[in-house]
């Protein structure tokens, strides 16, 4: 009589990305393995849901449940669960460790899914541009990037890591065109502040669940894949040429987190980014850091030099800062351009966000304590959005000075004139990233 085995029961640890991601091509179609659960954190809202019927497959009629992290431990003792999957990105090095240390002690096997079993192969050649922590200026990097391979007269599909923040099913396969889109699929400020600045530039846009079908939309439509990617996570999809940034603002911390560790042993080309703002023993110490983790990468430099729409709106006047979202917050960067932007036009005062925080954006600056005087652009959902503009209005400041890239005054109702501050690439230095891309087109017969 031949013994018959269980199915390995398995949770992945994930924040409405990555997760989903790992389980639709790891796991989707085995029979072998049994995913009881995701846990969420990082973004509110998305745990107490299930992920559908409709993506999760034959082997899911029911769907798959997303519970808190903060129950792994009991799920994992009162599930007799085998193996816990970590899916996200941007945590320590230590927090990793942490992290297991919890799924040890309940009973199961901890486990990292790596870049050969989750990337998805394309059938045209992929760019990718990724960094080693949130925050480091891939997005910038990404946009001057397409604007010189549309001037090599090729069609280019940006292809955006995911932020599934609502309806999975119906976010499934996401293509955005125009900004009519956006509302249409009532995207957070943090997907807009990924989307709408790509968009201004005619740049067609994936995002999504289901990366594999995504993939496939995106190749009939272009010659070339664009993966901008998000936080330190490595490419969801096979690259040929892999971009991959540090930042000087932050030495040492090119091995501090994971998976940018990862990421900058995988990389082609290490962008040194933030040159025209960092020390230059800091700009050394980094490009030291790359050379010793991978010998073999071409390094480059760049700027991110920093414009405001109306520089005399500010000087001498009393401001409040609202700067990218995720850069602030699980980026660990205490500001951003918004800050050094109002420093040089001469604020007279930068007002401290936290006198006027009320509730919910308060719970922000205390669950990410480095925040220092600036107001991270967070809207996972309406409440939180209203709770930013009731933070603003309630300030004491003249002007607002917005360096999130999405439109925030089209978004919220605000009593202040805005002030919008953009940062843009540039090169620093040859060879430049542009020549090396370059090369890349020449060897694939692309131009």
């Amino acid at each position: 009589m031949m013994k018959t085995t269980s199915p390995k029961k398995i949770v992945i640890m994930g924040a409405a990305g990555r997760d989903f991601h790992n389980f639709n091509v790891v796991y989707k179609h085995d029979p072998t393995s049994h995913v009881i659960a995701f846990t969420a954190t990082q973004i509110p809202t998305i745990a107490d849901r299930r992920y559908p019927p409709a993506l999760a497959g034959k082997l899911y009629p029911e769907g798959i449940a997303i519970v808190p992290e903060t129950e792994l431990a009991t799920l994992c003792r009162e599930q007799a669960i085998d193996e816990v999957i970590l899916a996200y990105s941007d945590i320590s090095h230590a927090r990793v460790m942490h992290k297991a240390s919890i799924v040890l002690a309940a009973g199961a096997d901890f486990r990292l899914l790596g870049p050969e079993h989750t990337m998805i192969r394309s059938r045209i050649p992929v760019i990718a541009i990724c960094a080693v922590r949130t925050g480091c200026g891939k997005s910038q990097t990404a946009r001057w990037l397409s604007r010189k391979l549309k001037q090599q007269g090729l069609q280019v599909a940006v292809i955006r890591h995911p932020m599934p923040y609502g309806d999975l099913e119906r976010q499934a396969v996401q293509r955005f065109a125009t900004n009519e889109d956006l509302h249409a699929a009532a995207c957070t400020i943090e997907e807009r502040e990924e989307y709408e600045p790509h968009l201004a530039l005619g740049n067609l846009v994936y995002a999504g669940v289901d990366y594999a079908e995504i993939t496939r939309q995106a190749e009939a439509e272009a010659d070339v894949i664009l993966w901008d990617g998000g936080n330190n996570d490595f490419p969801f999809i096979r690259p040929d040429l892999h971009i991959v940034l540090v930042d000087p603002l932050r030495p040492n911390h090119e091995t501090s987190h994971h998976p940018g560790e990862t990421v900058l042993r995988m990389a082609d080309i290490v962008l040194v980014a933030k040159s025209n703002s960092a020390a230059d023993a800091d700009i050394q110490r980094v490009t030291e850091n790359v050379k010793r983790i991978n010998p073999t990468a071409q390094i480059v430099r760049s700027a991110s030099p920093v414009t405001l729409d109306d520089p005399a709106a500010i000087t001498g006047r009393r401001v409040i800062v609202v700067e990218d979202g995720p850069s602030i917050t699980h980026g660990s960067m205490a500001y951003g351009a918004g800050y050094v932007a109002a420093t040089q036009a001469q604020a007279g005062e930068v007002i401290d966000p936290r006198t006027s925080a009320v509730k919910e954006i308060a719970v922000v600056y205390n669950q990410y304590p480095h925040i220092g005087q600036v107001l991270p652009a967070v809207g996972y959902h309406p409440a939180q959005l209203q709770a930013l503009a009731d933070t603003i209005n309630a300030s004491d400041a003249e002007v607002v000075v917005s360096a999130t890239p999405c439109d925030l005054a089209a978004l919220i109702q605000i009593d202040k004139p805005v002030v919008r501050a953009r940062y843009e690439f540039a090169e620093v230095g040859t060879p430049g990233l542009g020549s090396l891309v370059e090369a890349f087109l020449q060897q694939r017969a692309l131009v």
